[in-house]
């Protein structure tokens, strides 16, 4: 509901009722919080201070009240109270306990005030404890001013920065962040020089997902090209001598193999897929047993756009390790791109808690699954099974949104303060997430395309039935009664089975069994009066949550063509042009609209 100021009212009556409670000092200061007035929140939080001992904390409760101190603390930052916050740091540091978070928390609070020397030294002592941490490598930058946000530095800065990466390296030699960052920055031989020293004991050892790790670096311009030149060149070295360029040391018979695989992720990603799958297929005629190889070959085949033969070769990769859930899970996700959705269902159930129930993957709120048999459905028409999954997908949404009531008392009681308001910001944007967008995205097609071509209503039919002839009619309705009784029973049966196999799992607990589903195909939610209205719904929520979205937009835009709304139209499409005026969909949807103005029609 987020009534913030009745919020803040019923936390002022309970502190009053009770003054003794903790919980009720801290819900009070937390409703002030979210009211946007941290200030009172500090004040509040003070006050309760000056009821507590000297001596407080006791040491079973020094955690919670260490988490109060940063609470406060971060309130003071947020109010821009910095010298305050770096006071209270001093002042109480001995009665926090978790170190990391105070540290990090210094660091913060010294940047704002501009004191960067000792913001720095405080990072620097956070590489020590995790040389691995992006965030502190980018923290120590910006306190030297060399960050950028767009990437781009100057010659001047990119010397510094090397200089700098080069020192932390010979400090943190075993650390692979200290080495990936320069790739970000170092342009030409000195970018080549810096990936060639990154790409080979890598290579070596045989490292999967290196290309994932340097697939950011073809955003940059003329870095793939400079790639592609240092994998060729340690590809043919390897080949003639068996040893890096430059280096006598012989490689194992493994390296070729992880090159080749790198190449032909390299291919892939520039689209040149001939050359990708040739460069695979001798990897897997090198060492046929390596299953990375063939889930990479299904990837390939799966950007060529021979859907089926990428979920053969992934099926084949999953049967190679028949225990890894996550070749389970790609395998699904091509099957369901290849429109094999039965096919899919089998292979994901096979890693569900009881084993053959579909009902499983909505209790484990598989929403990626649901998503793609959804898109897999509407692109087969089947709108019905579509629109159940789609809207199992929202349904998750809207459990999340419940599921929060069981933290607020839960969080103010054990004091996990920062997490819990960071919590209620989450939810604040809950609707904005990839997954809603995607399933809200997909129900508004299917309710669009319900209204372009609507399925005939039960009046519809009982009228064309009421103009057959006695026999026939009565021939037809018996027909029709064997086939929803038939339908039930399959229902039951199907119920009946998963509940004696739910019964019988491996745990030996019995289960709770789950109610009918009464419409497994979705036939119920396509039987609606106004599909136009139901994607409004949805439209609402993407438009208030997604506005910098083009799909938002793009869908607004023909949602309002088919209400014969022009109006909103034009104000989709203005939108559109705003986000990207190069978009083939925003010209199509311009011309569309000045078209439609023009002749007077919408449709």
């Amino acid at each position: 509901m987020r009534d913030l100021s009745g919020f803040v009212e019923t936390r002022q009556q309970l502190l009053s009722l009770k003054p003794n409670h903790r919980m009720n000092w801290i819900g009070f200061a937390v409703a002030h919080h979210l009211n946007s007035n941290s200030s009172k929140a500090v004040e509040v939080l003070e006050a309760y201070e000056g009821t507590l001992e000297d001596d407080y904390p006791p040491e079973n409760e020094r955690y919670e009240h260490n988490e109060m101190l940063l609470y406060k603390i971060s309130l003071f930052e947020e109010c821009g109270m910095l010298d305050r916050a770096l006071e209270e740091m001093q002042k109480k540091e001995s009665k926090i306990v978790d170190k990391l978070s105070f540290k990090e928390q210094m660091a913060s609070v010294l940047f704002k005030l501009g004191r960067f020397d000792e913001s720095e030294s405080i990072y620097r002592s956070l590489l020590f404890m995790n040389p691995d941490n992006y965030k502190y490598f980018i923290a120590v930058q910006k306190c030297l001013g060399l960050y950028s946000d767009n990437g781009q530095y100057s010659a001047a800065d990119v010397e510094r920065l090397s200089a700098l990466y080069n020192s932390l390296k010979e400090k943190y030699a075993w650390s692979s962040a200290v080495k990936r960052i320069p790739l970000d920055f170092l342009e030409g031989e000195k970018f080549q020089e810096a990936a060639d020293n990154y790409v080979r004991p890598l290579l070596t050892k045989g490292v999967p997902s290196l290309f994932s790790d340097l697939s950011p670096l073809y955003e940059h311009p003329g870095k793939a090209n400079i790639l592609e030149q240092l994998f060729l060149k340690l590809e043919d070295s390897i080949r003639d001598s068996g040893c890096f360029p430059g280096c006598p040391q012989k490689e194992p018979p493994s390296t070729l193999l992880w090159t080749l695989f790198l190449i032909s992720q390299h291919y892939d990603r520039r689209g040149q897929y001939d050359i990708a799958l040739n460069k695979i297929d001798e990897a897997i005629s090198h060492t046929p047993t390596v299953i990375d190889l063939y889930s990479v070959k299904g990837k390939i085949l799966q950007h060529a756009g021979n859907f089926t033969a990428a979920a053969a070769l992934a099926d084949e990769a999953r049967s190679m390790d028949l225990a890894d859930r996550y070749l389970n899970s790609e395998c699904v996700m091509q099957m369901l791109q290849a429109d094999q959705v039965g096919l899919a269902e089998k292979t994901a159930v096979l890693f569900t808690k009881d084993g053959d129930q579909h009902n499983n993957l909505h209790d484990m709120q598989c929403m990626w699954y649901e998503l793609a048999s959804g898109e897999s459905y509407y692109r087969q028409g089947d709108l019905g099974r579509a629109l159940k999954n789609f809207l199992a997908v929202e349904k998750h949404y809207a459990d999340m949104t419940e599921d929060q009531f069981d933290f607020h008392s839960y969080c103010l009681r054990k004091m996990t303060l920062r997490a819990y308001v960071s919590m209620l910001k989450f939810q604040d944007r809950l609707h904005a997430h990839e997954y809603f967008h995607k399933a809200a995205a997909g129900a508004i097609r299917c309710y669009m395309k319900l209204h372009d071509s609507p399925t005939k209503s039960s009046k519809e039919e009982n009228d064309e039935i009421s103009k057959l002839p006695p026999a026939q009619r009565k021939k037809l309705r018996q027909k029709q009664k064997k086939a929803e009784a038939r339908a039930k029973r399959e229902a039951e049966e199907k119920q009946e089975d998963e509940t004696a196999s739910s019964n019988s799992s491996k745990s030996g607990k019995k289960q709770h069994a789950r109610p009918v589903d009464l419409d497994p195909h979705g036939e119920k939610l396509i039987q609606i009066e106004d599909p136009l209205a139901e994607a409004t719904k949805y439209l609402k929520l993407l438009q208030n949550n997604s506005s910098d979205s083009l799909e938002t937009h793009i869908l607004s835009f023909e949602l309002s063509m088919r209400k014969q709304k022009v109006l909103l139209a034009f104000q989709a499409v203005k939108q559109l042009i705003k986000l990207d005026e190069d978009n083939p969909d925003s010209h199509r949807c311009l011309v569309m609209v000045i078209r439609s103005y023009n002749s007077g029609l919408c449709y």
